[in-house]
């Protein structure tokens, strides 16, 4: 009988344990720290992580692994080298979030740009009742449509929002930091040119040389102090310090952060101290999970167990 042992249940809510049993015996933690990650997966043949580490150490104390299979798209906390050679498949889920993701991008910008916590409070607190005036304007917003919209990253995730964007009437520019991205439907131009001519900037790339720290203090003095910056691809895109001075400096109206440098934040984080606060949208890395993409990306793990026992490479992670 296989052992199954699932690392950090937590990270991916409630889910079927059942579908697991029929591959054999699951032991479910729900979180695991790197000092019991050893201990815990040592009899282990099949190991399910989303953010736990397995490190070539703790493969060497694995000696039954068979599978291991991440829990999410991204696989940077995975040995993969280390894996291949010491002949364990390593599986991930791609596309499970691909819908979510971009509803929670315009989400936030709908939070952030038609100023919704505000004009909420302003009716809930008795101000509205209190005004003698039916609106309210002191809060102005944007229109989408006729805007020019931003995407850096057009992947999967940054045509899904470049086809909601033509929904609502915003001419689409995209910025491709590999260069390996190209659109019949829409322009590619240089960071220069999405920086200055954009209302809406969001950011749906990868994390690698290129785009780390790609939106610095530099660029965001570039950008129009009417737009807004959305990020959606990954924390350390953005340079976190230099995003608050120019919040504060009011170099642009306002920016929308799902992903961190540092998850969970620390509490000294430089966002944490703005004091334009109405400028920033801040979500806890939520946007790739609704109960339908958690739905999609459980069952992506089973498909990729059966796989595997079934001799068929499903999702394996190759280098």
């Amino acid at each position: 009988m296989k052992k199954i042992v699932v690392l950090d249940a937590k990270t991916i809510g409630e889910f079927d344990v059942n579908l697991l049993k029929e591959f054999g015996e699951v032991v479910t933690y729900q979180t695991t720290s790197k000092d019991e990650t050893i201990e815990r997966v040592k009899n282990a043949n099949i190991i399910l992580t989303n953010k736990v580490v397995i490190s070539k150490e703790v493969i060497d104390e694995a000696k039954n692994l068979e599978l291991i299979c991440e829990m999410a798209t991204g696989f940077n906390n995975i040995d993969i080298a280390y894996a291949k050679e010491k002949e364990i498949a390593v599986t991930n889920v791609a596309g499970y979030s691909t819908p979510t993701v971009v509803q929670h991008t315009f989400a936030t910008l709908f939070a952030l740009n038609n100023q919704i916590a505000y004009y909420d409070n302003f009716v809930k607190s008795g101000e509205y009742s209190k005004s003698g005036l039916f609106t309210n304007l002191d809060r102005p917003f944007i229109d989408i449509q006729n805007k020019k919209w931003g995407i850096i990253g057009l992947g999967t995730i940054g045509r899904e929002v470049a086809k909601v964007c033509d929904a609502f009437g915003a001419e689409v520019t995209y910025f491709s930091a590999s260069g390996r991205n190209n659109s019949d439907k829409y322009k590619r131009v240089d960071l220069d040119t999405i920086l200055r001519e954009s209302d809406i900037i969001s950011i749906h790339a990868p994390l690698n040389e290129k785009t780390e720290g790609l939106i610095n203090y530099e660029n965001l003095s570039k950008m129009k102090k009417s737009a807004i910056l959305i990020n959606m691809g990954r924390g350390p895109i953005v340079v976190e310090e230099d995003l608050a001075k120019a919040i504060d400096e009011n170099l642009i109206a306002g920016a929308a952060l799902d992903v961190f440098k540092v998850e969970p934040m620390p509490i000294d984080s430089p966002l944490l101290k703005v004091k334009n606060k109405e400028k920033l949208i801040l979500t806890p890395h939520i946007a790739w999970a609704s109960v339908e993409a958690r739905e999609r990306l459980f069952n992506g793990i089973i498909e990729n167990i059966k796989a595997f026992y079934n001799g068929e490479k499903r999702n394996r992670v190759e280098l």
